[in-house]
């Protein structure tokens, strides 16, 4: 039997500090969760990893650890499909007497319902608008702090979670996480239409206490998208025990991330080996930190390294009306982008900012494309960590921060005439670089997520043989050209649970590229997230490397 031996400096997990979720549009999103299950947007701020993009909080009055569904809405974004190795449902706590209540409410919005009994408690389930299930427990749970404006009257209002429910290939390496290294205690299991469902309870006497797991072996795993569970958060108390469970989840194997700063909150991350990806989150500082309590939904909140870019990035963001308060933030209209302006063949009108040797010194060049919602200045700073002297570093700035409007996925009728004006922008980096007397053979280029998917796509159609291409968290926008690749070095890095870019797709990249004679290193990274590491950098410095040493 697996038993817990806390590690020194770790108490047993409490249970869930909160959820994180895909979502498409942005007040489909708001309007579902404030409006039909009554739950206070407790903050709206961006996804610190791409931050053109919303990371809306849900929860209680002040959206106490326990309370907090969380959403990245990517416009476009294309639905995922359940599976393996993920959270499948989140279910909240609802007053036992609240049952015919919510049946009503939800068939009153048209969503239907299916009733069931769990561990000998009714449960209803149902999808948001993404396709994520939503489940009802009627169990008589814990009050929470009530919201006195949400449109759910009081007596029947959430209380916050009851348990997530994950499927998963082998329930044991589950097991091992939670109970032998986490303090849970399992509850017992119990017949399920998809396979055993397992209960494991957490230490806490609050909400959000259970983890459920389903066995399904031989079952395929999930495909994210939109409507997908990214990640459970769990609760630890404060830092010095979340530094102390860091290190001892690191000695058992399961590598944690560094420690994140997430404003509210400060989180680890790892993946268990059915590849569920667990954050272990702190209660402090909370949602109240930078707000009064009255004040939480009604603005736009930045961390304070995005403080500068606040003007560009309110602008990026779609427009969004919180109803329970009748403000508007963003100013971008999904339904009618302004156009980007045309760049001129000759490169005026396009902002470049340089970095490295100066251009009339330099016979290698490094252009470099940053993602979403970020800035060419983001992107140049890699020139520091890149460190190689020889090279000039070239960082053109799109418009509004953002190279085309919806995913690189979506249909191209969809993101055109932005998508032909941004490989416009590169060509005319390029033919400034060639009337310098660097050709299109000694210039490597790279970019991130949006960036990433821009800078393979120019390589993809271009007639000239690039020195290499570096594409951090991206992949081709799209799979028809034929153009002969041979010999063009090519590295990419991908999560396999990227919420951006879908494996398939970089694998489907990799795949085209490798058909045209491209030399191809990409690699599946567990844990990077939508992000850049080490590891990553030292492959692109060796790229570099291979093509400035070509010349000597």
């Amino acid at each position: 039997m697996t038993s817990f031996s806390p590690a020194p400096g770790t108490s047993p997990v409490q249970g869930l500090h909160h959820l994180t979720v895909m979502a498409s549009d942005p007040q489909r999103n708001v309007d579902f969760y404030t409006q039909v299950l009554g739950q206070r947007l407790v903050k709206v701020t961006v996804n610190f990893d791409d931050p053109g993009t919303y990371h809306l909080y849900y929860g209680d009055q002040t959206g106490q650890p326990g309370t907090i569904m969380t959403h990245f809405p990517w416009p476009g974004a294309q639905r995922g499909v359940r599976g393996n190795g993920e959270v499948v449902a989140l279910a909240y706590s609802v007053p036992a007497a609240s049952q015919a209540y919510w049946q009503a409410r939800l068939a009153q919005h048209g969503l239907n319902a299916t009733a069931s009994t769990r561990f000998g408690q009714p449960v209803l389930t149902f999808e948001d608008p993404d396709g994520t299930w939503i489940e009802l427990a009627f169990d008589d749970g814990v009050p929470v702090q009530p919201w006195p404006a949400s449109p759910v009257p009081a007596d029947h209002e959430l209380r916050g979670f009851h348990s997530v429910t994950a499927w998963v290939r082998d329930t044991d390496a589950v097991r091992q996480l939670l109970v032998g290294q986490l303090g849970f205690t399992e509850v017992g299991t119990e017949a399920d239409p998809q396979g055993a469902r397992t209960r494991f309870r957490g230490s806490g006497d609050g909400v959000g206490l259970f983890v459920d797991v389903v066995e399904r072996p031989g079952q395929p795993r999930g495909t994210f998208g939109a409507g997908s569970v990214h990640h459970v958060a769990l609760r630890t108390r404060d830092d010095a025990e979340q530094e102390a469970y860091m290190a001892s989840l690191n000695a058992a194997g399961y590598r944690p991330t560094p420690v994140q700063d997430r404003q509210y909150f400060h989180s680890i991350y790892f993946r268990e080996p059915n590849g569920v990806l667990f954050e272990i989150a702190t209660d402090a500082p909370g949602f109240p930190d930078d707000e009064a309590v009255e004040e939480l939904g009604r603005h736009l909140k930045l961390p304070a390294w995005f403080e500068p870019q606040r003007a560009q990035i309110e602008a990026h963001v779609p427009r969004i009306l919180n109803r329970e308060y009748g403000v508007t933030i963003g100013s971008r209209n999904l339904n009618g982008q302004t156009a980007p302006a045309e760049p001129e063949a000759d490169g005026h009108g396009v902002q470049v900012l340089t970095a490295g040797r100066p251009l009339t010194d330099a016979r290698v060049a490094m252009v470099l494309l940053h993602g979403r919602g970020g800035t060419a200045a983001d992107i140049l700073s890699l020139e520091g960590q890149f460190n190689l002297s020889a090279f000039t570093y070239l960082a053109p700035q799109a418009d509004g921060n953002t190279w085309y409007p919806q995913s690189f996925l979506a249909p191209l009728a969809q993101n055109q005439p932005y998508l032909d004006r941004a490989l416009a922008t590169i060509d005319a980096v390029m033919s400034e670089l060639a009337a310098q007397d660097i050709p299109a053979s000694r210039v490597v280029l790279g970019g991130f997520s949006q960036g990433a998917c821009l800078a393979l796509e120019y390589a993809s159609r271009t007639s000239e043989r690039l020195g290499g291409v570096i594409a951090f968290s991206g992949g081709l926008i799209t799979l028809d050209q034929t153009g002969d690749l041979s010999g063009t070095p090519v590295f990419m890095g991908v999560d396999p649970r990227d919420g951006h870019i879908p494996l398939s797709r970089f694998e489907e990249t990799a795949t085209n590229l490798r058909a045209r004679g491209a030399d191809v290193d990409a690699r599946v990274i567990p844990g990077l997230g939508h992000t850049i590491n080490a590891d990553e950098l030292n492959a692109a410095r060796a790229l570099m490397n291979r093509v400035a040493s070509a010349l000597s």
